[in-house]
């Protein structure tokens, strides 16, 4: 039987943003699950998005870029990690 793995998606974004309204998004950035402020300057964020699937950056890179104030949010890189147990329940990393 194989053995259960979760994956972990990790993505990088640049949010480019009106200057008026590059602090307001970098509150809501800041209160944002799985999303972490990497940089900014000249209004625009550099940041993390982390989650269990493709779908889910996704769906949280859409709500970034309804946002008022954001001109653009594009991806930039996703990564996916793999965390697989053994026999023994312990964890490892593929």
């Amino acid at each position: 039987m194989p053995n259960p793995t979760t994956r972990y998606h990790i993505s990088s974004a640049v949010v480019a943003t009106m200057p008026a309204f590059t602090a307001s998004v970098g509150g809501a950035l800041a209160k944002m699950s799985g999303v972490e402020i990497r940089g900014v300057a000249n209004g625009k964020f550099v940041i993390v998005i982390e989650g269990f699937s493709t779908g889910e950056l996704g769906t949280t890179l859409t709500g970034i870029s309804l946002l008022e104030g954001v001109i653009a949010a594009n991806m930039v890189f996703e990564h996916v990690e793999e965390e697989m147990q053994d026999d023994e329940r312990r964890v490892q990393q593929a």
